[in-house]
């Protein structure tokens, strides 16, 4: 059986990088992004090829085109992502919070996945790495709540592109679990080998009449 070809933006640490270990534990050629050198260097510890990359940063997230010209992607994970502010209630963020998480979490992926496009195996299947907090049907509590509203931001995003992409490639949004990362926090539910697993068998069996959905780790389909 060939190895697919994989890309993981944002995989210097936490799950964009066990989603890397995962893949090339499989077998599959993978293609992964960090913005540090000590991140490249752990992506290429892990045999990936390995692309600097900051899809906050104007110039480097225009860059990626070049990078993985020639490429032909089966599985896309984007994953760079910030929470922000641990607000509680309504805190007004401060301009420069906003545009940080705004432009990590909703302005990154606009970027980066115009420049996919070309890159992209016939049936490719994209995931986008969403969060239940962005939910509005879900919704019962406001803490966080710019990281909420970029999180339902992204998922508009993820729709709108899964319109673009219809017949090309198929995409979701994925709550990965609350997990246990630096993000996650150590009282988190569940281990990262765990939520990434998940995902990669949402991925691996996603169908073009899945795509634009708003999937659990687990496969379990969420309310907008």
């Amino acid at each position: 059986m060939s190895s697919s070809s994989v890309l993981i933006i944002g995989a210097s640490r936490g799950i964009g990088l066990e989603f890397v270990r995962q893949y090339r534990a499989a077998g599959e050629r993978v293609v992964a992004t960090a913005r540090s050198e000590p991140g490249l260097a752990a992506l290429r510890a892990l045999g990936a090829t390995a692309l600097k990359l900051d899809v906050a940063d104007t110039a480097s997230a225009a860059g990626l085109a070049w990078q993985i010209d020639g490429h032909q992607f089966d599985l896309v994970v984007i994953n760079a992502g910030v929470f922000g502010p641990r607000s509680e209630g309504l805190q007004t963020p401060t301009q420069a919070e906003f545009d940080m998480v705004m432009h990590t979490n909703v302005l990154g992926p606009m970027r980066l996945l115009p420049q996919l496009a070309e890159a992209l195996a016939p049936g490719a299947r994209i995931g986008i790495l969403s969060s239940r907090m962005g939910s509005i049907g879900l919704r019962n509590s406001s803490s966080g709540w710019l990281y909420r509203a970029s999180k339902a931001a992204v998922n508009s995003v993820m729709k709108d592109a899964a319109l673009s992409l219809d017949g090309r490639a198929s995409l979701c949004s994925f709550h990965p679990g609350w997990v246990r990362t630096e993000m996650g926090g150590a009282g988190a539910d569940i281990d990262v080998q765990t939520s990434v697993a998940g995902m990669r068998t949402v991925l691996a069996t996603l169908k073009p009449e899945h795509s634009g959905g708003f999937f659990n780790y687990d496969g379990q389909q969420l309310a907008w």
